[in-house]
Parts: C-alpha cells; structure tokens; sequence
C-alpha cells in the first residue's frame, strides 16, 4: 500500500508534505502528477488493511478517492442510496469509533403535508465496507417505499487513485443475493445483502427493494463485501490483536483530556498491521490513506510514544525494522530509509539515519518500562549493530552527517545521535555488554562540538543553527525540529540523559519554543512565522506536526518550563476538540485569534501514528511517570501546576503490570496501582 514514485538513482522523492506521491498522469478531478486528492473533510473508518473514505452525506459516488479499500486496492468505489426515486437529505456524518462512520439522512414522502421527514434513514458503515442500512418511518399511515443501491468498482490500486489514474467501472455479474465484479487480473470483489434485494441489474449495478412501512417500523438491510484475491495471491494476515496496547484512560476536571486518549489509543489499535513476511510481528502504518506501506521511522517513534500502553508494540516494531538492517559492508548496522523533504531551506534528510539512532533509543526505553528478557536478548545485537555504525559516523569533528557521509550537519541528527550514544552506554552497560565508555566519550565530544558549531550567539540571547553545510555556513532559521535538542531520554533510576545544550542554552530554547513565533496557540509551528520561507501549510515549513509539539511538551516539562510546556498541551488539547479528538499528523500553523479553528491540511492523513501516539505522549507528561522495572522502581514527577486540574490515569503499563497515577489540581502525584514489589517513589 505504498504510492512510489519512480526515484533518482540512489534516492527516493517524496512529496513535499512528506508522503510519497504516485506517478501518472492529471487527475479529472483536478490534481496534478505527486498532488494528492483532498481527503481533510472525509470521515476515515480504519481498521487495517481495510479502511473506507467517506464524505460526510455518506454517498460513495464514484468520484475522487472515497471507497472501501484493502491491501491497497479498492473495492468499492460507488454506493448510491436512492428512496423512492430520491436521495436521503444528509444530515449528519461522524465517526462512532475508529472504524465505524454513521450516517444520517431524512426523506420526505408522498401526502407529507408539512416540512417535516416523515422518513430518517440510518447507514452505518464499517472500515471492511460491511454496510447497514436502516429506514424507520414515522408517518401516520402506511408507506410503500422503493429502494434501490447502486453499486460499482474500479478495483485500482491505491496509488492509482491518488495520482487520478482509476481505470472505469468493471461491469458486473449477478452473484447470488448481490453483485460480483471481476479484474482482468483475476481478482474479484463481490456484494451481498441481506434481505435479498427483489431485483438485481447487473448492467447497471443496482440492488431493489419494496417495503411497505407501517407507522414507527424500520427496515434494516445489511451489505457485506467478500474480497477474491488474484490467482497465486498470499492470504491475508488478518487483523492484529488489541491486546498489543492497554485500555488506557484518563479522567479529571478537564474532559477532553480522557477523549483524547481514548480516541487516540482506538486510533493506535486501527493503524496496527502484520508484517507481511512474519504475520507475528506488528507494527504502526504511518497514517491512512496515504502512508499505510513498510514500517518506517515514524512507525519506531510511535512505538515510543506509546510506551505507556505497554511494551509488546516496541518489541514487535523493533523486530520489523531491525530485520531490514545491513550488516555487511561500509555502512553495516544502518538502517536504510529512503530521503524526505526537510524545508524551503534544507536539503532531504535521509530517515534511515533517523531510524538508525531511533533504534537504541527506543530498546532502551522499552526496557525501563518493563521489557521482557527475552525480546531483550533478541533485540540487543541489532542495537548494538546501530551503536557501531554511529560511533564509525562521526567524523573528525564529532558530529554526525545527514545523509551519511556527505552531509550536511543537523542539529535535530546531532540530537538524536547524542541521545542514542547516552543512553545506548546506559543499556551495554546494563547488559554486561562493552562499548559504554566509548559512547560516553563520543557523547562528550558532540556535546562540546554542538556548542561551538551549532549556537549562534546574539543580542536577544542566541539560538541554535538548523544545520552547519560542510562550507561551514550556519543556517539560523528556527523550527519546531528545536524540540528535539530537550528530548534526552530515560536513565535508570528515573533519571534523565544529560541534554546537548548547558543550562543558560536550555532556558534559551524553553524561551523560543514559547514565543508566538513558534508557538501558534495550536501547536509548535515547523518553522517560525518570522522566518523566511514560513508556510502555514508547510510540512517542514509552518505548518504544526503533532509529533515535534509532543516532543516539546514532554521536553519542557522534564527541564523545568512549565509555562511552555503548558502552554502547547492546552494548544494541542483544544486544537484536539476541533477534529473531534482524532488529531491528523499535521495541520496549518496559522496564529490563533479569537473565535478562529485550527485549519487542516488537505493531504494530511488523519488518523496517523505519530499524532495518536504523540497526543498519548503530552498527556503522560502530566504525570511525569519515570519507570525504572529493571531497578524495581517507580516514580512521578508531575507538573506542579497541574495546568488540565486534576487527572487520573488508569490502564497504563509498567513492568508488564497495570499502574494507575493520580495527580491532584495541587499538582501532587500518587500511585493508586502499580505490579506488585515496585518500590514507588514520587
């Protein structure tokens, strides 16, 4: 389900928002080639490999991307509800859970004498395209009411869909109590319904019914779509368990904040799929509709972020991607990934790097909160494979290139690099492994080379440089990727990494992050609005990524600025009420004024990975949990201020355990559940 390009030779292009777009020509209704169809005002059910796109009236017209899709192909493109002749009035659509959209319309009949729907008309429909159809009357007499379905298929491939290529319809054939289709390829997508529809036409793809209607009666009509697959095509994996992720909750004085967490986990458990190769592990698809492909860097920090609802996602994700690591040659223990836009100012940056120094981090954390042994021993040569690699990058300098060799220098890598050396030391030394002290040491190193090389003093106190190009000119523009340089990581006993900026640098970067240059009221902006090249719907450029203002406020909160930190968990919370609690990864960064709603972006998939796990993320900030199951232990440090009042917490993991935290609206924390011998400490 990946929409790739045809790329240059030794890289991989990606759409500027940061999906990969689809070759081919314009689309007819309106997009241009590597443009992707507007999906921001769609209801998305998911439940994955399957998930439907549905405007809001809930009419499947044939036109743009709406459909019922699976493994990357489309099954159902056109589903037409007509009522005696007419189309239901729509009156509302919503999502009754991650993978359910309801649909709700009225009718008028024949001798209603007033303005008022003698006829409401209920269609519920699910991620796999299982449908039903339900009209209930409230006329005082008797109603005969024709109904009639028009059904059709393009069966395309998903990135057909997105670049404006779906070939026509294929004609259908009757097929017991419904329709079937049939690609020239073999692969078949068949309708039923239940009542059987009293006439079938299979030249038009049209399903009808008659139903008399007495006064306060319904009718129900179910609709299920059985998928065929092409002669030699492997089964289906089938739908990973829930078990992978607790049920966690939230309840307080502000509301919204257990919604959130609900829906975003819902979202978690819907954008869980199999690795095709080894239906035993699971790991996150980035988002839907756009990034449902191979497990990817985002799919590791996700896991991260996610931690709090357990350990088994991180194993299995850690599992998926160490598989495709080179263990052979110059560039043995890389992750490779392919390059991704970075901005109006930067060149690509290559996510394998990332991923790379993401893979200690995240075994690291996995373990403090409660690992099992097992995954631990299995995991471990990779990570140790990923340190190696690091310690072989740096360069004379110290600092690591992004793309290696080459570069340039980027403070985000240059973060991300000191993180995983500090705390890849702390778990070889947990393990009884050697390569600790030399980690430490490079740690040092970068630490002493980022400040010469990366701050740029100035009048109003300094700020950090984006990148250093190997000509050694410095770019200053400031971003939300300056989060990162506060996000330094769990140590045993509750302690966090030593980050890569002194005190007085640190207070410097709480200060940025806060000013409405950054700080949109909504989220952290990608790139300050003073900034040349700003673009509030730039996915490196303005627009606010969920992932970079979680990281914020989890970053801030560690270091002491409260005020920041909560200042951009309201924001997100209350951008979070606006789409309906399921944040999309990202969305434009146009200041907040008074009355105004946060803007989505039109190819922002939504639900995604990192918004969901980054929402679960800031909230656990609140309660500032510190797990050390190794050490046997367990604190909280929450936000003194209790900015959201009071909160509990229940349905967290650690030590493979329920933990339950209070936090009271003085700020004060308390453990109410925890496994049994962890010693709590607040």
């Amino acid at each position: 389900m990946v929409l790739s390009p045809v790329p240059a030779p030794g890289r991989t292009a990606e759409h500027p928002t940061g999906h990969t777009p689809a070759a081919g020509t314009p689309a007819a209704h309106g997009t241009r080639p590597g443009e992707l169809p507007p999906v921001h005002d769609a209801l998305l059910c998911v439940a994955l490999p399957a998930f439907a796109v549905s405007p809001r009236h809930g009419q499947l017209t044939g036109h743009g991307p709406g459909g019922v899709y699976a493994s990357g192909r489309r099954l159902l493109s056109r589903s037409v509800l007509r009522i005696a002749g007419r189309e239901p009035v729509p009156l509302q659509g919503r999502l009754a859970a991650a993978d359910r959209a309801v649909f709700v319309g009225a009718l008028r009949v024949p001798g209603d004498t007033g303005p008022d729907p003698a006829v409401t008309v209920e269609r519920t429909r699910g991620a796999d395209g299982t449908e039903r159809i339900t009209l209930r009357s409230a006329a005082p007499r008797p109603v005969r009411l024709p109904v009639e379905l028009a059904l059709g298929t393009d069966l395309a491939e998903l990135a057909a869909v997105a670049s404006g290529r779906s070939r026509p319809e294929l004609r259908a054939s009757v097929h017991g109590t419904g329709l079937r289709w049939t690609a020239p390829d073999g692969r078949s997508v068949a309708v039923t319904a239940d009542p059987a529809p009293m006439d079938a036409l299979a030249a038009a793809g049209v399903l009808r019914w008659e139903t008399d209607l007495a006064p306060g009666a319904a009718l129900t009509l179910h609709l299920r779509l059985h998928a065929g697959r092409a002669p030699g095509a492997a089964p289906p994996g089938g739908r990973p368990g829930g078990h992978l992720l607790s049920e966690a909750q939230a309840e307080g004085d502000d509301r919204r904040a257990g919604e959130l967490l609900r829906a975003s986990v819902e979202d978690l458990r819907a954008l869980l799929q199999r690795d095709p190769a080894h239906p035993a592990d699971v790991h996150l698809a980035a988002g839907v509709p756009w990034r449902c492909g191979p497990v990817t860097a985002e799919a590791l920090w996700a896991a991260r972020m996610a931690l709090p609802l357990g350990t088994r996602l991180a194993a299995t994700t850690l599992r998926a991607l160490g598989r495709t690591q080179l263990t052979a040659g110059a560039e043995a223990g890389r992750i490779p990934g392919p390059l991704r836009d970075a901005g109006p100012h930067l060149p690509p940056r290559c996510t394998g790097v990332e991923a790379t120094l993401a893979f200690p981090v995240v075994l690291a954390e996995a373990r403090r909160w409660g690992l099992p042994a097992a995954d631990l021993d299995e995991l471990l040569p990779v990570a140790e494979r990923c340190l190696g690699w690091l310690r072989r990058g740096l360069d004379t300098d110290g600092l690591l290139p992004d793309p290696a060799p080459g570069g340039p220098w980027r403070a985000e890598t240059q973060a991300h690099a000191h993180r995983a050396a500090l705390l890849g030391a702390d778990l070889l030394d947990a393990c009884g492994r050697p390569g600790g002290d030399d980690l430490r040491a490079a740690a040092r190193t970068l630490r002493e080379r980022f400040r010469s090389a990366f701050w740029l003093d100035d009048l109003s106190g300094g700020r950090p440089a984006a990148v250093r190009p190997p000509d050694g000119r410095a770019l200053p523009q400031l971003g939300g990727w300056a989060a990162h340089l506060l996000d330094t990581g769990l140590l045993g006993g509750g302690r966090y990494a030593q980050g890569l900026l002194d005190r007085a640098e640190t207070e410097q970067v709480a200060r940025l992050l806060g000013t409405p240059a950054l700080d949109s009221g909504w989220g952290l902006r990608g790139l300050g609005a003073k900034e040349p090249g700003h673009n509030p719907f730039g996915h490196r450029a303005g627009a606010v990524r969920v992932h970079e203002t979680a990281v914020a406020v989890t970053g801030l909160a560690a270091a002491g600025y409260e005020k920041e930190a909560a200042a951009l968990l309201r924001g997100l919370l209350d951008a979070a009420e606006h789409f309906g609690h399921r944040l999309p990864e990202m969305y434009a960064g146009e200041q907040r004024t008074a009355g105004a709603r946060p803007v989505p972006h039109p190819a922002a998939c939504r639900p995604a990975a990192v918004a969901a796990a980054g929402a679960v993320h800031a909230l656990a900030a609140l309660a500032g949990i510190r797990p050390d199951a190794p050490g046997g232990s367990v604190a909280v440090q929450p936000m003194p201020s209790a900015p959201l009042g009071a909160i509990r917490f229940s349905g967290f993991v650690v030590a493979g355990e329920p933990f339950a935290v209070r936090v009271s609206r003085l700020g004060l924390g308390m453990v109410e559940e925890a496994a049994e011998g962890l010693q709590l400490g607040v």
